[in-house]
């Protein structure tokens, strides 16, 4: 039986709270719904980006320590607003079944089988359900039974992916390429399961370089990677680093490359459009250092995420990977709001007993399910 769902997907750029209705039974799409974008205020920023600094600490994924209990507290309340203006705005006839509530990722560490998503699944869905209806349920933390279980814990969507890509009727291998803070692929090819994983950097290094120079939260369009020079020789001591060599699965903490690029390039040196096209360039090659490691080459690449607007980018990951590469919002999908689709997607998942990952996408040792529901 199909289920109407909203997904809350707050990503590792941590520019704002994207929010998408979904009808599915968890295994097809039945329809899609509206999705829109709450950005956070500045000095909300400011804090998530606080509590992103003293999470790389953590020993517990329970802990809260310093600035990040009150990070939690707000990051709640900014997703109960959200939510809340979302349903005012977009009324959904008949309510809400499920909300699926991702929280923020602070830190990402697998090998050590640690996992911290802020967000407080019971004070938001004490919150949401006088607006969505006392029968509403809600499942969060999605990525812990995995992680605990000795998977990566991402990349999480693949399963949704692959209901994506059974609509869509084009032909196949195919390469779904999410350009959020961190990039991920899911390569499918029929009926297997699909094969996941990070494949490095992809926004937040940009971003983070943009703000220090520029001010500004990102590169808008690849203007400045438009207008710099690739530093090639940067970029191949960056891909000397022993992840790009690693098989599927795998996965990144946001600011796992931070040091690296540090350490093996000379930004400082660089004028800013410089920098940008040299950590726009490292993103698309990390992208193509994963194709020989996938068992078929695939025939295209459909981009979603933050990215997936960034032209300069797009143009530089077609040469590099010598495929088709187009947005998401050209094959029929939403490049902006596939994501938070994603997490109304796997609720229904979660509630109807269905594994969220799988060997392929995680390394987790069998099909797995996840989430815990309020």
């Amino acid at each position: 039986m199909a289920m109407k769902a909203i997904g809350l997907m707050s990503g590792t750029s941590l520019d704002g709270i994207d929010v998408a209705l979904i009808e599915t039974d968890g295994e097809t799409v039945v329809s899609f719904g509206p999705g829109r974008t709450y950005p956070y205020a500045p000095e909300d920023r400011q804090l998530f980006f606080r509590a992103l600094e003293e999470a790389a600490t953590l020993g517990d994924r329970t802990e809260r320590p310093g600035s990040l209990r009150g990070a939690e507290i707000l990051l709640t309340t900014r997703h109960a607003e959200a939510a809340a203006r979302f349903l005012a705005e977009s009324p959904v006839e008949g309510g809400i079944d499920v909300i699926g509530f991702h929280g923020q990722t602070v830190l990402h560490k697998p090998e050590e089988r640690l996992t911290v998503q802020l967000g407080d699944g019971a004070r938001l869905i004490e919150a949401l359900r006088p607006l969505a209806g006392q029968g509403v349920r809600l499942v969060h933390d999605f990525r812990a039974a995995d992680v605990a279980a000795g998977g990566q814990g991402a990349p999480f969507v693949p399963v949704y992916h692959r209901a994506l890509a059974r609509a869509l009727g084009r032909p196949q291998p195919l390469l779904v390429l999410n350009l959020g803070g961190v990039a991920n692929i899911t390569f499918i090819d029929g009926e297997a399961d699909p094969i996941a994983c990070d494949t490095g950097p992809a926004n937040a290094l940009i971003d983070d370089f943009m703000k220090e120079r520029t001010g500004e939260a990102f590169d808008c369009e690849g203007a400045a990677a438009a207008n710099g020079t690739v530093d090639e020789a940067a970029v191949e001591r960056l891909l000397r680093h022993g992840f790009f060599r690693l098989s599927p699965p795998k996965s990144l903490d946001r600011n796992a490359f931070r040091n690296w690029v540090a350490e093996q390039t000379s930004l400082d040196d660089m004028s800013t459009q410089d920098g940008a096209a040299t950590l726009t360039a490292l993103t698309a090659a990390s992208v193509a250092a994963v194709l020989p490691l996938l068992p078929r080459r695939p025939q295209r690449v459909i981009a979603a995420g933050g990215g997936a607007h960034n032209p300069t980018l797009l143009r530089m990951l077609a040469e590099r990977l010598g495929v088709e590469v187009v947005s998401a919002d050209a094959v029929g999908w939403s490049a902006d709001f596939l994501e938070a689709q994603a997490f109304g997607f796997l609720a229904v998942r979660s509630l109807k007993g269905l594994p969220l990952s799988f060997p392929t996408t995680t390394g987790v040792p069998e099909p797995m399910r996840g989430g815990v529901h309020s």
